[in-house]
């Protein structure tokens, strides 16, 4: 929000527009309360300076009977006056009551503050405490109104939290300066609900006990982090060692083996084995070297995509949310940058800016298909001219890959560059299940 320019080159304020009309009515107030007391004592003084120029005879032309006559016309005529004068005097005093009451009143309301506006949607519910603090209007300074197009900041906060207020209010409570409750998983509910983004607050998380500094890069691409540099408390593991155990059991966890940095998360993305196992290097020569530079990895799991990016200078930014383990630290221990981000939120960069855009098994059909459609005109939106989505092993239906999924993408408008298509291996040729991987690219023009 630039300050450039002078004020006169912008529209003036609303609310500073309605104070001038308010400042003109009651100028017009005034003066025509001032023209009706001007006209009445002129009509008065007019019709008393008639009857002084009446011609009179002198007093040697009356009789001393025509003298009495007009002597007691004179004083009836004075009396009247009197009565009259008392009249508009009581009408002047009256219509200045008046005016001061409404003076008063308006100008009240112009400096008395307004109740703040509450967003669209909570106009019906009571808001108090942090939880109004954080998501209604705040005035913005006198001069930033005419560049932004509102006197007013609206904190964007998600429409669905109307529908669980009462957990809204439960993440808003706590000593504002102190300690945040550690509430992750409770958050992450919410979001995964529709409240997304949630307000702000005003509060500190929880810091690790024994916290130690990260590995130095490019070594942190591949070691796996300290158990104490993270707070634990919302998951059932205590240590990276049980997450990965865990992952190896039968359980059904979201990323197996990703947090197993010396496994299967080593391999990834290396091979390009002709079929749906795309290497990154083979996608990378679809584009002149160093084009490729910043992206997106959608749903990144512990953030190897990024690492093996990180490997050939191009920076990504990785989307996750913490299902099931401590996604988003594991990510940030390793060097790169997390997302903490649902599927169903509009992605957080300008249109036309990113180079490549990549999801791995996130995107698939578990996605209803509207929302789905409106995930990948997102993708489309925030890619660069020519710039690529790799679309990494998709899985949907047989029935489903031909009568829905490439009309969709067809329909977007990306070019297909590479496109593979196969069997789910352990119970596809049964439950009909398949599996895409494409690069797709955004069209020059």
């Amino acid at each position: 929000m630039g300050m450039g320019g002078g004020m006169d080159d912008y529209p003036r304020k609303p609310h500073q527009q309605n104070q001038n009309k308010t400042r003109l009515k009651i100028f017009l107030l005034v003066i025509f309360t001032n023209l009706l007391t001007i006209y009445i004592f002129t009509g008065s003084s007019f019709n008393l300076s008639l009857s002084d120029h009446t011609h009179h005879p002198s007093l040697w032309e009356l009789d001393p009977k025509a003298l009495l006559q007009e002597l007691n016309s004179t004083q009836a005529h004075l009396a009247s006056s009197n009565t009259r004068i008392a009249q508009l005097h009581r009408q002047l005093i009256s219509a200045n009551s008046l005016l001061e009451t409404l003076l008063s009143e308006l100008g009240g309301r112009l400096q008395e503050p307004t109740e703040p506006v509450k967003p669209s949607g909570f106009s019906s519910v009571q808001l108090s405490g942090e939880l109004k603090l954080a998501i209604s209007p705040h005035k913005l300074p006198l001069g930033y109104a005419p560049r932004v197009g509102s006197d007013e900041v609206f904190p964007p906060v998600g429409a669905a939290c109307l529908q669980f207020l009462d957990e809204l209010k439960q993440y808003m409570t706590y000593d504002v300066g102190g300690e945040c409750p550690v509430d992750d998983v409770f958050a992450q509910r919410l979001m995964l609900k529709g409240c997304e983004p949630l307000p702000r607050r005003r509060c500190h998380p929880k810091s690790p006990v024994g916290y130690v500094d990260p590995t130095p890069h490019p070594e942190s691409l591949w070691a796996t982090p300290a158990d104490t540099s993270i707070i634990w408390d919302p998951y059932s593991c205590k240590s990276y060692k049980c997450l990965i155990d865990r992952k190896r059991s039968k359980g059904h966890y979201d990323c197996k083996d990703c947090f197993d940095l010396e496994g299967r998360e080593k391999s990834r993305w290396i091979v390009d084995n002709g079929g749906l196992d795309y290497g990154i290097d083979e996608v990378l020569r679809a584009k002149p070297p160093g084009t490729i530079r910043i992206g997106l990895d959608i749903g990144g799991g512990t953030g190897t995509f990024a690492a093996r990016m990180r490997e050939r200078n191009i920076t990504i930014i990785t989307t996750s949310i913490n299902l099931d383990g401590p996604f988003n630290s594991f990510i940030a221990l390793r060097g790169l940058i997390p997302l903490h981000l649902t599927v169903s939120q509009r992605l957080p960069f300008f249109e036309g800016t990113l180079d490549i855009v990549h999801s791995m098994h996130v995107l698939s059909n578990w996605i209803p298909d509207a929302m789905l459609e409106f995930t990948l005109y997102d993708i489309y939106r925030v890619l660069r001219p020519g710039g690529l989505f790799w679309l990494d092993r998709f899985f949907c239906l047989g029935s489903q890959l031909n009568a829905t999924y490439i009309p969709m993408i067809d329909r977007i408008g990306f070019r297909k560059l590479r496109w593979n298509s196969g069997r789910k291996l352990d119970r596809g040729i049964e439950m009909n299940e398949w599996y895409f991987s494409a690069v797709l690219e955004k069209p020059m023009t």
